[in-house]
């Protein structure tokens, strides 16, 4: 038996799969030939997804902690049992502290819409607890790109098929966004040039026509100086700017001062390649932006979406098919999702509980008032991917704080829970899977049932909520309900059967030609009144962040640490743990310039301590021209028994929140680096 499904991970991909089932058990997993996108190919870790699934170490029963808090030792237990003590302890905390005493924690370790939500936000909703704003990725840059154009729509990244120029601005398209590059390589095959902005050398940077190294974090400054060239040189479509746009003037008085002189003082990038990078952009057509969600883990992350959503507006790229910029095209998506149907605020009844940002779980659990009592993780492992982790960890090893993780291993988190709950995989498991790169609506079928005892997470929390006798009926809905309910205007069968939908999309592929813009003044707002009545500037500016090269903490710790995504077996932490996965990485490590290696007496046989005031790392070293002196680098979504102190990436990491949009600034972090003894 053949069963069609989609892959389910927080990746722009979302690729379509056919897993093969012999009596029961789940022996092949392939790339689906007849997906549009992913077109029958899955990436490595993928292709190994099935080591996941019957893995000897996976939780296939509910599980008591026995051990101390981190230590990871537990006993099984039945699921009566587990969710006896459950409930016990939320009805005890709702009565004695309020229902925000209990924080849900989760995000998109699996994306698929009823992973996501499903039941879970209505029974958090139903209890009236903290509500989590889950922005660690993405909301900061549509929030951005939102206060120029209105909306966070871009255009579909198949159209870079027409592009004649594609700058892509902060992303590693070749390793996080791979099914798209046969599309760029078509353009290039027809005469176009790819322009890579980067603040390292990535795999995409060498198989670019131009390759760009700003500071991390200055491109505003670049862009900045863009405007100044292409409105200085008259570049610019003042037809489609007089129609469609509000504050030119405004701006282009604004932009005057930022030379290519001044931004490259500020970016490290010279004059003479932000010019012709303006010019490059201004004079060809169709020009595309392509960016994703790496730049906006910045302070002012926000506004370099704000900015950058600007530069198509002054040349009139909207005009044509392939011009203009494209990010996440999940908004498309989110279009056909009644997200009250399936969420349910309603149950809140009128209450406005508490909210607390994810990216700040440390402070929450160590400092919050009224303090957090219950914590509900699923879909997430906070002790590798929140930033400020050594603040988390001391926050979990509270002991009067009960912890439940729902989870298909013992992950870095579970081993600090009370009870862990055995979770199913994605072959397990009916669910709908929204993409955010391309525009298809994915459905997962399950392959298998699920193993041993793992519930889905709709399932737990239905288990869950009847084992505190709620009666709000909508907890107990079923699956196919759920999605039947969230996607009212699609035919679930027809999806159900031919396994995708392609969500509705301009067929003109021309998104902003005729304007339309869903802001206040129905323009592109070059000048932003409601970002001044938030108390941000009215025009887009660049101001260098406080933990950056500029800041009062940079005689202390003179480096910019980025953690970035760069292992083709696992890119996120779900996958580092396994067999043939990250062992094939050859486990994490310091990147380093010769110049900053020599300056402290470092070589690449070295063992370096990276260290700030949050924590420290001890590490391996890598001398590499990838970076630029004066940053360095340690790869993300190592687990910390893979460490060889225990500590991960995000032990040393910022988790001061971006201007807007909620995110997190983890690259603004400094650190010092020094041989170890």
């Amino acid at each position: 038996m053949r069963v069609h499904g989609t892959c389910h991970h927080d990746c722009p991909d979302s690729c379509g799969w056919v897993v093969t089932v012999e009596d029961g058990r789940a022996v092949d997993m392939s790339g689906d030939p007849e997906h549009p996108f992913s077109q029958g190919e899955l990436c490595p870790k993928v292709n190994r997804f099935l080591d996941r699934v019957h893995s000897p170490d996976r939780v296939l029963r509910p599980l008591r902690r026995v051990g101390a808090k981190g230590e990871g030792r537990f006993t099984e237990i039945t699921w009566e049992e587990a969710t006896s003590v459950i409930a016990d302890r939320l009805h005890s905390t709702i009565a004695n502290h309020g229902a925000e005493g209990i924080l849900p924690f989760s995000d998109a370790g699996n994306q698929g819409m009823l992973a996501l939500s499903g039941i879970s936000s209505r029974f958090f909703h139903h209890l009236g607890a903290t509500r989590l704003i889950r922005a660690l990725c993405g909301p900061t840059v549509g929030a951005g790109v939102r206060m120029t154009n209105g909306s966070s729509l871009g255009f579909d990244p198949l159209d870079l098929e027409h592009s004649k120029l594609i700058i892509l601005w902060g992303t590693n398209t070749r390793l996080t966004n791979r099914h798209l590059w046969p599309t760029i390589e078509s353009a290039r095959g027809r005469g176009a040039r790819v322009i890579v902005i980067d603040p390292l050398r990535t795999i995409t940077a060498d198989s670019a026509d131009v390759f760009i190294q700003p500071k991390a974090g200055t491109d505003i400054a670049m862009m900045l100086a863009m405007m100044n060239v292409i409105i200085s040189e008259d570049l610019v479509d003042r037809e489609w700017i007089d129609e469609f746009t509000l504050g030119f003037d405004e701006l282009a008085a604004h932009v005057a001062a930022w030379s290519p002189a001044r931004a490259a003082e500020s970016c490290g990038v010279e004059s003479e390649a932000i010019i012709s990078l303006a010019h490059e952009f201004a004079t060809t057509r169709p020009a595309a932006i392509r960016t994703l969600v790496g730049p906006e883990h910045h302070e002012n992350g926000a506004m370099f979406f704000r900015t950058l959503a600007c530069l198509p507006a002054l040349t009139g790229a909207w005009r044509d098919r392939g011009g203009g910029l494209t990010r996440s095209v999940g908004s498309w998506q989110e279009q056909l999702i009644d997200e009250a149907a399936l969420d349910r605020p309603d149950l809140l009844a009128g209450r406005s509980p508490r909210v607390i940002n994810m990216s700040r779980l440390g402070e929450a659990l160590t400092e919050a008032d009224p303090a957090v009592h219950d914590l509900i993780v699923w879909n997430a492992n906070p002790m590798v991917t929140i930033p400020n982790r050594e603040l988390v960890r001391q926050g979990l090893e509270r002991d009067d704080l009960f912890c439940v993780v729902h989870d298909q291993f013992i992950t870095d988190t579970a081993r600090y829970a009370d009870i862990v709950l055995p979770a199913t995989t994605h072959i397990e498991a009916v669910d709908v899977v929204p993409a955010w790169g391309h525009l298809w609506l994915g459905w997962n079928e399950a392959a298998i049932e699920p193993l041993g005892e793992a519930v889905s997470n709709t399932e737990c929390f239905r288990r869950i909520a009847r084992a505190m006798d709620l009666t709000e009926p909508s907890l107990y809905d079923d699956d196919l309900t759920l999605i039947r309910d969230a996607l009212p205007t699609v035919d679930i069968d027809n999806l159900r059967e031919e396994h995708r939908l392609r969500v509705p999309y301009p067929e003109s592929g021309l998104p902003w030609a005729d304007g339309g813009f869903p802001t206040r003044s129905g323009r592109v707002e070059f000048a932003s009144e409601d970002l001044e009545a938030l108390g941000h500037p009215r025009l887009p500016d660049y101001t260098p962040p406080r933990e950056g090269p500029e800041g009062p903490l940079a005689d202390r710790y003179p480096l910019q640490l980025l953690t970035p995504k760069h292992h083709l077996r696992f890119l996120n932490s779900s996958y580092t743990h396994l067999p043939g996965h990250g062992d094939r990485e050859g486990g994490p490590f310091l990147e380093i310039h010769q110049v900053d290696a020599d300056a402290r007496g470092i070589d690449g046989d070295s063992t370096a301590l990276v260290h700030n005031d949050r924590g420290s790392m001890s590490l391996p070293v890598r001398i590499t021209d990838r970076v630029r002196p004066g940053t360095v680098v340690v790869p993300w979504g190592w687990w910390a028994d893979q460490h060889p102190d225990g500590n991960v990436a995000n032990s040393l990491t910022n988790d001061t929140l971006t201007d807007w949009g909620g995110g997190v600034a983890f690259n603004d972090t400094l650190v010092e680096v020094r041989r170890s003894a």
